[in-house]
């Protein structure tokens, strides 16, 4: 084979990838922009979050829900937080069920889905949310951190992604979560730093692939974020943070889930491909 007609079939199988996938998910019956309760966009859509027992997931969660989208609240060890997420939803008058999937299984994470379809009848907003911050030197850390770590960071993402690409109908939204952390690089983020670049690699690269699908992928990079999964680092985690941030303080989970939401509304379409940092400009 000449190197000409090598890449004429590499362009080609490029081209066909995009249009192969157009068939995996029903197109979504109309673009027309739906108001929900509280003046958003979602009514009549779903969302899938993981890792929304707490944190900026339930946040999300919460959002979207008011927003008018049907949400799925995806918990590992957290039922009772993820089932209170599921009342506040309900008693604000939105629809939620809470399921149990480890994302590091991809098994798990059919399942997930198989829950979520057949509770509101397709997808229309994955948030890949789940994550866990193990922080160390290079020589201090272990190959059980470390690897623990990737597994729900990065090949936990992966799965999400992945199922997410199957199954998000037409014109929907998937958002995974990066973090500021990439731009400041500290000292003994090192693997930490590592799972979060992936994210937006996934995000720019998927964006292509569901392009013709009209479904914008993209990655959220919180600042430093008043969460559990920070605060367990000790004050010390903390130190310094609101002094170096311009607006003065901490990220609230709900700062995250509002650049989440404005993502997934009809306006948000046109960001594609791209890591939205909402970290009060700190970087």
């Amino acid at each position: 084979m000449t190197e000409t007609s090598r890449r004429t079939l590499l362009t080609a199988a490029a081209l066909a990838a995009p249009a192969a996938l157009a068939g995996a998910a029903q197109a979504t019956p109309s673009t027309q922009a739906r108001t929900g309760p509280n003046g958003g966009s979602g009514l009549g859509k779903s969302a899938l979050i993981t890792g929304s027992s707490r944190g900026i997931g339930a946040a999300t969660a919460r959002r979207l829900a008011r927003d008018g989208h049907a949400v799925t609240v995806n918990y590992l060890t957290g039922r009772d937080l993820a089932d209170q997420v599921v009342r506040d939803i309900e008693a604000a008058g939105g629809r939620a069920i809470a399921r149990q999937a480890d994302v590091a299984d991809p098994r798990a994470v059919g399942r997930l889905f198989d829950a979520h379809d057949e509770a509101f009848g397709g997808v229309d907003v994955v948030v890949s949310n789940a994550g866990i911050m193990n922080v160390g030197a290079f020589a201090e850390m272990t190959d059980d951190a470390f690897d623990r770590m990737m597994a729900t960071n990065v090949k936990g993402t992966f799965n999400v992604l992945r199922e997410a690409a199957r199954r998000t109908r037409d014109g929907g939204r998937i958002i995974t979560l990066g973090s500021t952390i990439v731009e400041m690089k500290p000292a003994g983020g090192g693997a930490y730093t590592a799972s979060k670049a992936a994210q937006g690699m996934f995000a720019g690269i998927l964006a292509k692939e569901l392009g013709a699908r009209r479904i914008s992928v993209n990655a959220v990079a919180p600042g430093a974020t008043d969460t559990r999964l920070l605060r367990q680092h000790g004050d010390a985690a903390l130190a310094g943070i609101p002094a170096q941030t311009p607006l003065g303080r901490l990220g609230l989970p709900e700062d995250i889930a509002d650049v989440i939401a404005g993502l997934c509304a009809e306006g948000g379409h046109w960001i594609n491909g791209q890591v939205v940092f909402a970290n009060g400009g700190i970087a």
